[in-house]
């Protein structure tokens, strides 16, 4: 997810997307853990996701305060 996408979506969005992908994150590393996935990068990827989701909802939070 481009972080120009991410912008543009509403709070109550970032946080439904957050969620599923700490989910995501949290399936793909126990499949991992039980047998090696096909593409390890996938999780380097979905916690990427997860901290950018996670810095843009922290930024709006102080923006409105």
């Amino acid at each position: 997810m481009k972080q120009s996408v991410i912008k543009e979506t509403t709070v109550q969005d970032l946080r439904d997307k957050l969620s599923e992908e700490k989910a995501l994150l949290a399936k793909l590393k126990l499949n991992h853990a039980v047998s090696p996935i096909e593409n390890p990068l996938k999780i380097k990827v979905t916690r990427k996701n997860v901290a950018r989701l996670n810095t843009e909802l922290r930024k709006r939070e102080l923006q409105g305060k």
